[in-house]
């Protein structure tokens, strides 16, 4: 499957990552399936993207009437039977099996050349893939939060992935307006690898009374980081930035990835960060 030969892409999970990717796909003019488990899931993905372009019109960054044009490329799924596509990218949650599942569910329904991208954030490639048919089509596709703005892609081959596949979605990512990067397949790869750091030890630093919060959020933006790390995880959503940390602590069971108390309380107590209206801090959400 050459970039050439792509004309359908399948954005599987329609949460603010999912729809960010659908965006990107569909302003980049192919046809675009978003994808989730029931309607509500997908009605609200699709309401982001039409927030997201409103705004770039607003902006002057988009032209008003291309806002529709996009729009019309976007087709809601929420049955995987229908998934028929040339390049599936997954966003969904951070569990290998769920992963796999998800895979082998598309195989059934695509031609064996159809490129099954994963947009994990910590866990091997190699290890999705082991157990999906075809294991050459299964590439990492690394997208950062929010998909729709930040350049970075981290593009990872695993043991088994074809040459073709991986260029494909190296040029693909191009084709997205983003600066793609190969990185070895090891867990959490580059970015997370580095970045976690800037989630984890902010939260030890509360959880030990050094400073509070909003205290750690200021001093950070004040030495020039866009965004203090508690603002940032609000942002990613509280239990999907726990949920990677929690990945690569069991990956690499290394102390600087251990999982917060605090931030599971988080999430226990359904904190969830800007989509829950609350996180480490409180926002206005309708």
């Amino acid at each position: 499957m050459q970039l050439s030969d792509v004309k359908t892409i399948a954005i599987c999970g329609a949460g603010t990552m999912g729809a960010g990717i659908a965006q990107l796909s569909a302003t980049a003019g192919f046809k675009t399936l978003l994808y989730d488990l029931n309607q509500q899931a997908v009605d609200k993905g699709f309401n982001i993207i039409k927030s997201n372009l409103e705004t770039a019109v607003q902006k002057g960054k988009l032209d008003a009437s291309e806002l529709q044009n996009v729009l019309n490329r976007i087709a809601l799924v929420t049955n995987a039977s229908e998934l028929v596509c040339d390049v599936a990218i997954e966003a969904i949650i951070e569990k290998k099996e769920a992963k796999q599942q998800l895979f082998n569910a598309l195989a059934n329904v695509n031609k064996p050349d159809t490129i099954l991208a994963t947009n994990t954030s910590s866990i091997p490639i190699s290890s999705i893939a082991d157990g999906v048919t075809n294991p050459e089509r299964v590439v990492g596709m690394h997208f950062f939060n929010p998909a729709h703005i930040m350049k970075l892609v981290e593009v990872i081959s695993g043991k088994e992935t074809s040459t073709e596949a991986s260029e494909t979605i190296y040029q693909l990512a191009n084709k997205f307006g983003k600066v793609a990067v190969r990185a070895r397949d090891r867990a959490g790869f580059i970015v997370n690898r580095i970045g976690k750091m800037y989630h984890t030890e902010p939260i030890k630093i509360v959880e030990d009374g050094v400073a509070d919060v909003e205290t750690v959020d200021v001093l950070l933006e004040g030495i020039g980081f866009k965004m203090g790390p508690f603002k940032l995880i609000d942002l990613i959503g509280v239990d999907a930035n726990l949920n990677v940390t929690k990945s690569l602590y069991e990956l690499m069971q290394q102390p600087q990835f251990e999982p917060s108390q605090l931030q599971q309380k988080m999430v226990d107590e359904g904190k969830l960060g800007r989509k829950s209206g609350e996180g480490f801090y409180k926002y206005s959400v309708g």
